[in-house]
């Protein structure tokens, strides 16, 4: 994981499926805030990684909280992946400590479409890069609640898990569903299921029959 530099993935150019980069997703990619420098010198209550180099991405996040108030004083990350995850992280890390900082309640409610809102949207084929950041902020205060003692406080991720290694969810496919992704292609494409672990791509499709077909009839 490094700090990125100039790369041929976020030159302001129109991609193949007609969509640009924002001036917001170039300026976190370029000028990535709250980037980890030194973790070794780096005293977190809570840390958290989601992801898998093999599948491409990787982000990991460590935080600082108020105890007292239980806001976030700080949010450090490091992401292996495109130009879109790095600028997705960035942002995360933004929203979560801007005003004062987030209460930890109201940082578990972030969502890829909050931080996509924010960036401005990303193109249709970068979408999945950005479903990563906030399940790692989601493991970094379960781990800080674990830390602390407040094991009552630890939320599992929603749903039954189905692809291991990126953590995606039953509840997760779901959404993807109800968000219109008809296909096997477009679910990985908002969730990166199955690039993490290929063996779940028979339930993946199974699941997606069953909430058409729910939902749609």
């Amino acid at each position: 994981m490094t700090k990125p530099t100039n790369s041929p993935d976020i030159t302001p150019r129109k991609n193949s499926d007609g969509g640009f980069y924002s001036d917001v997703v170039k300026d976190h990619f370029f000028h990535p805030k709250n980037f980890m420098e030194d973790e070794s010198a780096y005293k977190a209550d809570g840390q958290g990684v989601v992801g898998s180099p093999a599948c491409g991405d990787v982000m990991r996040v460590w935080i600082k909280v108020d105890p007292k108030t239980e806001r976030l004083t700080d949010c450090r990350w490091k992401t292996f992946g495109c130009a879109s995850a790095i600028a997705a992280t960035s942002m995360m890390s933004t929203m979560v400590i801007e005003n004062n900082g987030m209460t930890l309640e109201q940082a578990r409610q972030i969502r890829p479409q909050d931080i996509m809102e924010r960036l401005g949207g990303l193109p249709a084929r970068k979408i999945h890069c950005s479903v990563l950041g906030d399940k790692a902020l989601r493991s970094a205060i379960n781990d800080y609640y674990r830390k602390s003692g407040q094991i009552d406080k630890i939320e599992i991720e929603q749903g039954r898990v189905i692809d291991k290694v990126l953590k995606i969810t039953d509840h997760d496919i779901e959404e993807a569903v109800l968000e219109g992704a008809d296909t096997l292609d477009k679910i990985q494409s908002k969730t990166k299921v199955g690039t993490g672990d290929p063996s779940c791509i028979p339930e993946v499709e199974q699941l997606m029959k069953f909430y058409k077909e729910k939902y749609f009839g």
